[in-house]
């Protein structure tokens, strides 16, 4: 049996060789794949996958970005004042001017009401103020932001009339130059008076003829959309008012 120390040194060499001999490969296996150019170093790889992909996708081949979509335009602002007095029919001129759907009952406005309208450019925002003898008060205040005062009267309303001609005539005086449409509603009941009537209970012959003034008989009722007296007359007079320079 072998001493232990020739075993020990035995071994010594035995590793020293192996260990030799794995140098050996690692350097040949270095200089083969140099030599090649197919080295496996990672600087040497990246460069590779970079050259590869400017290859295959150069920058003239590039998709063009994706446009933007298109700005739409700035529409007008414009505010039309609906004023009359209670019960005159001023929330029903507002729905059938917007909006051409059947109501049976549209309720009375108790403050105030608005509706906002696009149409031809415009941006009609529609403001109505209730007509009760507590809010009148404040339709003054609402005459200097309105570019069309519309003025709704009710043709049946016999009793008001004069209440109706001195409420209007006040808000003319305050705002002498804004465009007036008057409105003489309820041309579908049969005891209405004539539109030539209540242009004279309203006095309008005694206005400034510098203003902008326009009378229409007017039925602000689903069964009136299609006659002469239809709210949609309203709707494209205001049109073409606003689009005014």
């Amino acid at each position: 049996m072998a001493p232990a120390g020739a075993l020990r040194d035995l071994t010594l060499a035995l590793g020293a060789a192996v260990a030799a001999l794995g140098s050996l490969l690692f350097i040949a296996w270095k200089i083969y794949f140099r030599g090649t150019g197919t080295g496996t170093d990672w600087g040497g790889w990246w460069e590779r996958e970079l050259r590869e992909l400017r290859d295959r996708d150069p920058p003239g081949d590039a998709p063009p970005p994706t446009p933007h979509p298109p700005v739409p335009p700035q529409l007008d602002w414009r505010q039309v004042l609906v004023l009359g007095l209670d019960g005159a029919g001023k929330s029903s001129v507002l729905h059938y001017i917007c909006s051409q759907t059947a109501r049976e009952r549209i309720a009375p406005t108790r403050g105030f009401n608005s509706a906002q309208l696009c149409v031809e450019g415009l941006e009609m925002d529609l403001l109505e103020v209730g007509g009760s003898q507590n809010l009148r008060a404040y339709w003054p205040h609402y005459l200097s932001q309105a570019h069309v005062l519309v003025f709704v009267v009710d043709s049946v309303d016999r009793s008001r009339l004069l209440t109706a001609r001195q409420e209007l005539h006040a808000l003319l005086a305050a705002e002498p130059r804004l465009p007036v449409v008057v409105l003489a509603n309820k041309q579908d009941k049969s005891d209405a008076l004539s539109a030539a009537e209540l242009r004279e209970e309203l006095a309008l012959h005694t206005l400034c003829e510098q203003r902008e003034l326009f009378f229409l008989p007017t039925s602000a009722t689903w069964a009136s959309l299609s006659t002469a007296t239809s709210v949609l007359r309203v709707k494209n007079l205001l049109v073409t008012l606003l689009s005014q320079p």
